[in-house]
């Protein structure tokens, strides 16, 4: 479990400053696995630090604990809009993904919870389900910590976390190691570049699954598309790839590829695979979510080591 580094400062604005941006890295990771969105995780920490400005630091004896607490209150708040608003999103709605080449965790003490796949499997979890998974698989805090947290006993942590394990295992494949990953996505990229449909039906598992995030874009899958031959012709479509740039990144701690033309990025594409192949090939098409992406090396950068806005 986490152990506070050091006494609460004094009530000052530079001790204030001191002491957020010690916790705000993992605060951040408390956002964005809840939100599955960067942009609304920085909204998110931006808040916490206006309301630890103008809290009377001097009665907080756990400060790791307060500022932990308040980003996953927010952050739930927020989830509970968002699910309301993805409702009117037209088309598979994915995480938007982030940049982790310089911290694969996100501010995480284990890697848990930050694979693309399983932000949106997450999506399936109530805001405060997903919340408290996080809390204790990602973050390692105790089932008390948790309940104090979110005003829960610890009989009902326990129960949601049980519940929110057997779902997700229902739900989840066990996954090649990231070199495996890694050859596969490669090939796939390299297959379907040239439109060899044989070859990428090779790679794909059986029942394997294309979600594209476009929001209504033009030439988007509105819905998932099922099955090996369809998955392949829809992967090897020429116009995405006419004359494409590539570009392997390191997306949620695996890789993925940017996809550019002319200078701009047109797509974000990454897979998910097991030892019987490429299972989830995963698109985002939408314009916001790859800028993010794009902007998120800066955005992670100020997260991590950045004195908060307006200080």
């Amino acid at each position: 479990m986490y152990v506070e580094p050091s006494p609460t400062p004094p009530d000052d604005l530079d001790g204030a400053v001191a002491v957020f941006v010690l916790h705000r890295k993992r605060l951040f990771g408390i956002a964005y696995r809840v939100l599955g969105s960067a942009v609304e995780a920085e909204d998110v920490v931006q808040e916490v630090w206006l309301r630890w400005q103008k809290t009377d630091r001097s009665v907080v004896a756990n400060p790791a604990g307060f500022l932990s607490s308040a980003t996953t209150r927010l952050a739930i708040n927020v989830a509970q809009s968002a699910r309301v608003r993805r409702e009117t999103y037209i088309g598979p709605w994915l995480p938007e993904p982030v940049d982790t080449s310089a911290d694969p965790e996100v501010g995480a003490q284990r890697a848990e919870a930050v694979e693309l796949a399983l932000l949106l499997v997450l999506e399936k979890l109530t805001p405060v389900e997903r919340a408290v998974y996080v809390l204790r698989e990602a973050f390692d805090y105790a089932y008390a910590e948790i309940a104090d947290m979110l005003e829960l006993s610890v009989v009902n942590v326990r129960k949601i976390v049980s519940r929110a394990r057997r779902h997700l295992l229902d739900e989840r494949r066990e996954s090649v190691d990231a070199a495996e990953h890694r050859r596969l996505l490669t090939a796939f990229v390299s297959a379907a570049r040239t439109g060899d449909v044989a070859s990428l039906e090779a790679l794909l598992a059986p029942g394997v699954v294309s979600l594209s995030d476009g929001n209504g874009m033009r030439g988007c899958a509105r819905v998932p598309v099922l099955g090996r031959a369809r998955v392949a012709r829809l992967s090897a479509y020429r116009h995405l790839w006419r004359e494409a740039e590539l570009e392997l990144v390191d997306a949620n701690g695996a890789t993925g590829v940017l996809v550019r033309r002319d200078g701009r990025t047109l797509a974000f594409m990454t897979a998910t695979a097991s030892k019987y192949g490429i299972h989830q090939v995963l698109w985002v098409f939408t314009p916001s979510k790859i800028a993010g992406f794009l902007d998120s090396r800066s955005r992670l950068a100020r997260s991590l080591d950045a004195v908060p806005d307006g200080v």
